[in-house]
Protein backbone atom coordinates (compact mmCIF):
# COMPACT_ATOMS: atom_id res chain seq x y z
CA UNK A 1 0.00 0.00 0.00
CA UNK A 2 3.01 2.08 0.63
CA UNK A 3 4.32 2.14 -2.85
CA UNK A 4 0.92 2.21 -4.40
CA UNK A 5 0.74 6.07 -2.57
CA UNK A 6 4.33 6.56 -3.45
CA UNK A 7 3.82 5.70 -7.10
CA UNK A 8 0.99 7.99 -6.89
CA UNK A 9 2.45 10.89 -5.25
CA UNK A 10 5.28 10.64 -8.13
CA UNK A 11 2.82 10.85 -10.43
CA UNK A 12 0.63 13.69 -8.99
CA UNK A 13 3.84 15.95 -8.58
CA UNK A 14 4.75 15.11 -11.72
CA UNK A 15 2.81 17.59 -14.48
CA UNK A 16 4.28 15.88 -17.74
CA UNK A 17 3.85 12.43 -16.17
CA UNK A 18 0.25 12.75 -14.94
CA UNK A 19 -0.02 14.43 -18.91
CA UNK A 20 1.38 10.79 -20.03
CA UNK A 21 -1.21 8.99 -18.47
CA UNK A 22 -4.14 11.49 -19.21
CA UNK A 23 -3.11 10.35 -23.00
CA UNK A 24 -2.28 6.59 -22.46
CA UNK A 25 -5.58 6.80 -20.35
CA UNK A 26 -7.60 7.74 -23.18
CA UNK A 27 -6.10 5.89 -26.17
CA UNK A 28 -7.07 2.90 -24.10
CA UNK A 29 -10.80 3.81 -23.97
CA UNK A 30 -10.42 4.46 -27.73
CA UNK A 31 -8.86 1.12 -28.44
CA UNK A 32 -11.36 -0.64 -26.56
CA UNK A 33 -14.82 0.70 -27.54
CA UNK A 34 -13.96 2.36 -31.10
CA UNK A 35 -17.55 1.30 -32.29
CA UNK A 36 -19.13 3.20 -29.81
CA UNK A 37 -16.73 6.90 -30.22
CA UNK A 38 -16.03 6.66 -33.86
CA UNK A 39 -18.61 9.09 -35.79
CA UNK A 40 -18.55 7.13 -38.93
CA UNK A 41 -17.80 3.65 -39.93
CA UNK A 42 -14.15 3.94 -40.92
CA UNK A 43 -14.51 2.56 -44.40
CA UNK A 44 -17.47 4.34 -45.54
CA UNK A 45 -16.85 6.93 -48.34
CA UNK A 46 -18.78 9.81 -48.76
CA UNK A 47 -18.58 10.61 -52.17
CA UNK A 48 -20.11 13.70 -51.71
CA UNK A 49 -17.20 15.21 -49.35
CA UNK A 50 -14.14 14.08 -51.47
CA UNK A 51 -10.82 15.14 -50.03
CA UNK A 52 -12.75 17.20 -47.77
CA UNK A 53 -10.96 19.56 -45.04
CA UNK A 54 -12.33 19.41 -41.59
CA UNK A 55 -15.59 20.25 -41.30
CA UNK A 56 -18.72 20.11 -38.76
CA UNK A 57 -19.87 17.12 -40.04
CA UNK A 58 -16.22 16.07 -40.34
CA UNK A 59 -14.13 17.23 -37.54
CA UNK A 60 -10.43 15.64 -39.06
CA UNK A 61 -12.01 15.72 -42.66
CA UNK A 62 -12.19 13.05 -45.31
CA UNK A 63 -9.66 11.08 -47.53
CA UNK A 64 -8.89 10.72 -51.20
CA UNK A 65 -11.87 8.32 -50.94
CA UNK A 66 -13.87 9.87 -48.70
CA UNK A 67 -13.44 8.46 -45.68
CA UNK A 68 -13.58 10.30 -42.69
CA UNK A 69 -10.29 10.47 -41.15
CA UNK A 70 -11.91 10.99 -37.42
CA UNK A 71 -13.52 7.81 -37.64
CA UNK A 72 -10.20 5.95 -39.26
CA UNK A 73 -7.90 7.66 -36.64
CA UNK A 74 -10.04 6.04 -33.61
CA UNK A 75 -10.10 2.36 -34.93
CA UNK A 76 -6.25 3.01 -35.76
CA UNK A 77 -5.56 3.09 -32.02
CA UNK A 78 -7.10 -1.07 -31.65
CA UNK A 79 -4.59 -2.08 -34.26
CA UNK A 80 -1.91 -0.07 -33.47
CA UNK A 81 -2.10 -0.46 -29.74
CA UNK A 82 -2.10 -4.39 -30.00
CA UNK A 83 0.84 -4.70 -32.58
CA UNK A 84 2.52 -2.59 -29.98
CA UNK A 85 2.30 -4.80 -26.75
CA UNK A 86 1.98 -8.03 -29.03
CA UNK A 87 5.56 -7.55 -30.40
CA UNK A 88 6.78 -6.15 -26.55
CA UNK A 89 5.38 -8.86 -24.86
CA UNK A 90 6.92 -11.79 -27.30
CA UNK A 91 10.44 -10.03 -27.83
CA UNK A 92 10.23 -9.33 -23.54
CA UNK A 93 9.97 -13.06 -22.98
CA UNK A 94 11.93 -13.97 -25.14
CA UNK A 95 15.01 -11.48 -24.32
CA UNK A 96 14.00 -12.46 -20.07
CA UNK A 97 14.63 -16.08 -20.40
CA UNK A 98 17.86 -15.67 -22.76
CA UNK A 99 19.11 -12.85 -20.62
CA UNK A 100 18.92 -14.88 -17.33
CA UNK A 101 20.18 -18.13 -18.70
CA UNK A 102 23.17 -16.46 -20.32
CA UNK A 103 23.78 -14.85 -17.28
CA UNK A 104 23.41 -17.68 -14.81
CA UNK A 105 24.68 -19.98 -16.53
CA UNK A 106 27.80 -18.18 -17.94
CA UNK A 107 30.75 -20.37 -19.78
CA UNK A 108 30.14 -21.32 -23.52
CA UNK A 109 26.59 -20.30 -24.07
CA UNK A 110 27.25 -16.86 -22.27
CA UNK A 111 29.81 -16.52 -24.65
CA UNK A 112 27.53 -17.60 -27.95
CA UNK A 113 25.01 -15.61 -26.51
CA UNK A 114 26.76 -12.04 -25.92
CA UNK A 115 28.36 -12.76 -29.85
CA UNK A 116 24.68 -13.01 -31.04
CA UNK A 117 23.61 -10.27 -29.52
CA UNK A 118 26.48 -8.11 -30.49
CA UNK A 119 25.52 -9.06 -34.31
CA UNK A 120 21.95 -8.19 -33.54
CA UNK A 121 22.82 -5.01 -32.17
CA UNK A 122 24.47 -3.73 -34.96
CA UNK A 123 21.22 -4.44 -37.23
CA UNK A 124 19.05 -0.89 -36.69
CA UNK A 125 15.66 -2.37 -35.73
CA UNK A 126 13.73 -1.02 -38.57
CA UNK A 127 16.20 -2.69 -40.68
CA UNK A 128 15.95 -5.89 -39.18
CA UNK A 129 12.17 -5.36 -39.38
CA UNK A 130 12.23 -4.68 -43.08
CA UNK A 131 14.30 -7.44 -44.20
CA UNK A 132 12.07 -9.91 -41.81
CA UNK A 133 8.86 -8.66 -43.81
CA UNK A 134 10.83 -8.94 -47.01
CA UNK A 135 10.90 -12.19 -47.00
CA UNK A 136 7.78 -13.28 -44.57
CA UNK A 137 5.37 -10.86 -46.43
CA UNK A 138 2.86 -8.56 -45.20
CA UNK A 139 0.34 -8.92 -42.17
CA UNK A 140 -0.70 -8.41 -38.57
CA UNK A 141 1.13 -11.49 -37.25
CA UNK A 142 4.51 -11.20 -39.65
CA UNK A 143 4.99 -7.32 -38.51
CA UNK A 144 4.84 -8.01 -34.83
CA UNK A 145 7.29 -10.45 -34.95
CA UNK A 146 9.53 -8.21 -37.07
CA UNK A 147 9.09 -5.84 -34.25
CA UNK A 148 9.60 -8.38 -31.66
CA UNK A 149 12.47 -9.66 -32.89
CA UNK A 150 14.53 -6.32 -33.27
CA UNK A 151 13.55 -5.59 -29.61
CA UNK A 152 14.75 -8.78 -28.08
CA UNK A 153 18.88 -8.18 -28.05
CA UNK A 154 18.71 -5.09 -25.95
CA UNK A 155 16.62 -6.90 -23.54
CA UNK A 156 19.35 -9.85 -23.46
CA UNK A 157 22.06 -7.68 -22.52
CA UNK A 158 19.97 -5.45 -19.48
CA UNK A 159 18.55 -8.32 -18.21
CA UNK A 160 21.93 -11.19 -18.43
CA UNK A 161 23.54 -7.83 -16.92
CA UNK A 162 21.27 -7.48 -13.76
CA UNK A 163 21.32 -11.52 -13.08
CA UNK A 164 25.17 -11.07 -13.26
CA UNK A 165 24.82 -9.01 -9.90
CA UNK A 166 21.85 -11.00 -8.40
CA UNK A 167 23.46 -13.84 -9.03
CA UNK A 168 26.98 -13.23 -7.02
CA UNK A 169 24.54 -12.06 -3.55
CA UNK A 170 24.95 -14.03 -0.79
CA UNK A 171 21.76 -15.73 -0.55
CA UNK A 172 21.76 -16.97 -3.95
CA UNK A 173 25.32 -18.78 -3.10
CA UNK A 174 23.66 -19.84 0.15
CA UNK A 175 20.82 -21.84 -1.87
CA UNK A 176 23.35 -23.03 -4.48
CA UNK A 177 25.55 -24.43 -1.37
CA UNK A 178 22.40 -26.14 -0.25
CA UNK A 179 22.49 -27.78 -3.25
CA UNK A 180 19.14 -26.14 -4.71
CA UNK A 181 18.78 -26.47 -8.19
CA UNK A 182 19.96 -24.36 -10.57
CA UNK A 183 16.20 -23.66 -12.14
CA UNK A 184 14.48 -23.65 -8.96
CA UNK A 185 17.35 -20.97 -7.87
CA UNK A 186 16.61 -18.74 -11.04
CA UNK A 187 13.04 -18.92 -10.60
CA UNK A 188 12.88 -18.71 -6.72
CA UNK A 189 15.56 -15.74 -6.32
CA UNK A 190 16.99 -14.47 -9.25
CA UNK A 191 14.00 -13.67 -12.19
CA UNK A 192 11.88 -11.79 -9.26
CA UNK A 193 15.07 -9.08 -8.84
CA UNK A 194 15.00 -8.50 -12.81
CA UNK A 195 11.43 -7.84 -13.19
CA UNK A 196 11.87 -4.22 -12.42
CA UNK A 197 14.42 -3.85 -15.02
CA UNK A 198 12.17 -5.76 -17.70
CA UNK A 199 9.04 -3.49 -16.48
CA UNK A 200 11.13 -0.12 -17.38
CA UNK A 201 12.16 -1.79 -20.68
CA UNK A 202 9.09 -2.48 -21.27
CA UNK A 203 7.90 0.44 -21.24
CA UNK A 204 9.98 2.33 -22.83
CA UNK A 205 9.98 -0.37 -25.86
CA UNK A 206 6.30 0.62 -26.37
CA UNK A 207 6.81 3.60 -27.83
CA UNK A 208 9.76 2.42 -29.99
CA UNK A 209 7.12 -0.27 -31.44
CA UNK A 210 4.37 1.95 -31.94
CA UNK A 211 7.23 4.06 -34.32
CA UNK A 212 8.09 0.49 -35.84
CA UNK A 213 4.63 -0.28 -36.84
CA UNK A 214 3.91 3.11 -38.16
CA UNK A 215 7.39 3.19 -40.13
CA UNK A 216 6.49 0.16 -41.69
CA UNK A 217 2.93 0.59 -42.56
CA UNK A 218 4.49 3.92 -44.23
CA UNK A 219 6.47 1.79 -46.32
CA UNK A 220 3.50 -0.29 -47.40
CA UNK A 221 4.84 -3.15 -45.98
CA UNK A 222 2.86 -3.16 -42.42
CA UNK A 223 -0.44 -4.02 -42.04
CA UNK A 224 -2.79 -3.94 -45.14
CA UNK A 225 -3.73 -0.86 -46.82
CA UNK A 226 -7.59 -1.37 -46.35
CA UNK A 227 -6.92 -1.48 -42.27
CA UNK A 228 -7.04 2.04 -40.86
CA UNK A 229 -3.69 2.44 -39.26
CA UNK A 230 -1.41 5.80 -38.44
CA UNK A 231 1.21 4.51 -40.61
CA UNK A 232 -1.00 3.35 -43.64
CA UNK A 233 -3.06 7.17 -43.37
CA UNK A 234 0.11 8.93 -43.85
CA UNK A 235 1.62 7.23 -46.62
CA UNK A 236 -1.70 8.19 -48.34
CA UNK A 237 -0.39 11.66 -48.46
CA UNK A 238 3.10 10.40 -50.02
CA UNK A 239 1.09 8.55 -52.53
CA UNK A 240 -0.12 11.59 -53.66
CA UNK A 241 2.47 14.25 -53.13
CA UNK A 242 0.78 15.92 -56.18
CA UNK A 243 -2.24 17.05 -54.41
CA UNK A 244 -1.01 17.20 -50.37
CA UNK A 245 -3.91 17.38 -47.98
CA UNK A 246 -2.23 18.05 -44.70
CA UNK A 247 -5.16 16.92 -42.33
CA UNK A 248 -4.89 13.20 -43.73
CA UNK A 249 -0.67 13.47 -42.27
CA UNK A 250 -1.37 16.02 -39.69
CA UNK A 251 -4.11 13.97 -37.48
CA UNK A 252 -2.79 10.50 -37.38
CA UNK A 253 0.56 12.52 -36.80
CA UNK A 254 -0.84 14.02 -33.42
CA UNK A 255 -1.81 10.97 -31.82
CA UNK A 256 1.35 8.82 -33.32
CA UNK A 257 3.26 11.97 -31.29
CA UNK A 258 1.72 12.21 -28.05
CA UNK A 259 0.93 8.66 -28.01
CA UNK A 260 4.67 7.90 -27.99
CA UNK A 261 5.35 10.46 -26.05
CA UNK A 262 3.95 9.58 -23.07
CA UNK A 263 4.96 6.02 -23.29
CA UNK A 264 8.61 7.26 -23.02
CA UNK A 265 7.59 9.72 -20.31
CA UNK A 266 6.26 6.92 -18.45
CA UNK A 267 8.92 4.65 -19.34
CA UNK A 268 11.45 7.17 -17.65
CA UNK A 269 9.60 7.82 -14.32
CA UNK A 270 9.71 3.84 -13.85
CA UNK A 271 13.00 3.56 -14.54
CA UNK A 272 13.70 6.74 -12.43
CA UNK A 273 11.20 4.93 -9.63
CA UNK A 274 12.59 1.27 -9.88
CA UNK A 275 15.80 0.70 -11.25
CA UNK A 276 17.87 4.38 -11.71
CA UNK A 277 21.12 2.16 -12.69
CA UNK A 278 19.26 1.38 -16.14
CA UNK A 279 19.45 5.44 -17.06
CA UNK A 280 22.64 4.45 -18.65
CA UNK A 281 22.03 1.45 -19.96
CA UNK A 282 18.69 1.89 -21.80
CA UNK A 283 19.44 5.16 -23.38
CA UNK A 284 22.29 3.49 -24.98
CA UNK A 285 20.04 0.38 -25.83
Amino acid sequence: MTNARRNLRIIYSNPLTLFSVIILTIMIILAIFPSQIAPMDPQKAHYKALRSPPTKDHVMGTDYAGRDIASRVIYGVRTTLIIAFSAVILSKSIGFAWGLASGYFGGWFDLITQRIVEVMLSIPGLVLALLLLAGLGSGKLTVIVAIAVGGIAGTVRIIRSSTLTVKNLTYVEASRSMGAHPVRIIFKHVAPQCVAPLLVVASISLGGAIFAEAALSFLGLGITPNEPTWGNMMSVVAENFLRPLWWIAVFPGLFLTFTIMAFNLIGDELRDSLDPRLKGEIKND
